[in-house]
């Protein structure tokens, strides 16, 4: 899914391609895309871009009049820019959006629809999209200290809950809490001032440096890869690959469709949690260190 550096790379893309253009058609191939009624489709036709925005982990492109148009892109979501005379991705996409200087297409992996598309006017009917967490980079101290302690929740999930902080998923949050030197399965209400003064710091850092680096790499072209594994993470997608750090294998928690990554001697003290498919081969003989891991694995 698509988090806050990846959102603000397509943004980056996007101004200088639709603001000031027109917004001259929609064109829907998916009829499970749109999920919004009111306003329709024909009172956004032919409306200049007055500015972009993220909410969270959705993208919405401003238009005259208070009429905004809202994407959230899921977990396979992906923009595509067609250039005038361009060649059109056609039934690949499950919506079109003309505007004077060419056609974003929005195009999703896989066969479960779950990108949506919602059309909205007025400040008040954006602000339903917003899920009310906190956006770390502006957040004070404190604030960002009793946004984290107002339930007591895994550090994994505290981070993940767009209801808490804002913009950050899976990929991301397994960066920052390996900057942070904190378990993910660490509970909020256990955390030291000082932990969450490192916590804070680092997601800011993390967040700040990924941003910096995917614009810089992307330059003054539209974005065509944008995905969770990037090269140069520190743990997110590395299982079983060293710690750029200290050299350890980084180890997994698997769940439902994630995984959480992580460096057990940098964050856990060597402690293993429990990884759902090595459970089920290993039973009670789960390895609690590293030691114990790789002696079991290479026996």
């Amino acid at each position: 899914m698509p988090e806050l550096p990846d959102i603000r790379l397509y943004l980056s893309a996007l101004e200088p391609r639709i603001v000031g253009a027109r917004l001259l058609e929609i064109r829907l191939n998916s009829p499970f895309l749109l999920r919004s009624v009111i306003p329709p489709l024909s009172a956004v036709s032919n409306r200049r871009v007055t500015g972009l925005r993220r909410i969270g982990k959705r993208i919405v492109i401003e238009l005259e009049g208070e009429f905004f148009v809202v994407f959230h892109l899921m977990i396979a979501g992906r923009f595509q820019w067609i250039s005038p005379g361009g060649k059109s991705v056609g039934k690949r996409a499950l919506g079109q959006f003309t505007f004077t200087t060419g056609t974003l297409a929005l195009t999703e992996a896989g066969t479960k629809r779950r990108a949506s598309l919602y059309l909205t006017e007025g400040a008040e009917g954006l602000s339903a999209f917003d899920r009310g967490g906190i956006d770390v980079e502006a957040a004070t101290p404190v604030e960002f200290a009793t946004a984290l302690r107002r339930e007591n929740h895994t550090l994994k999930r505290s981070l993940t809950d767009p209801r808490i902080i804002d913009g950050i998923g899976n990929a991301y949050s397994d960066e920052i809490l390996h900057r942070a030197r904190l378990s993910p399965l660490q509970l909020t209400s256990r955390l030291a001032d000082d932990a969450i003064a490192r916590l804070r710091s680092a997601a800011r850092d993390v967040l700040r440096e990924w941003t910096e680096r995917l614009i810089r790499e992307n330059g003054s072209s539209f974005p065509s890869r944008v995905t969770a594994f990037r090269e140069g993470m520190a743990v997110h997608g590395r299982y079983r690959l060293p710690c750029p750090d200290c050299g350890s294998p980084i180890q997994r928690i698997r769940y439902a469709e994630n995984e959480t990554n992580y460096c057990a001697t940098c964050q856990t003290g060597g402690r293993l949690f429990a990884d759902r498919g090595l459970s089920r081969l290993l039973h009670d003989d789960w390895p609690r260190s590293l030691e114990e891991l790789e002696e079991r694995l290479h026996r």
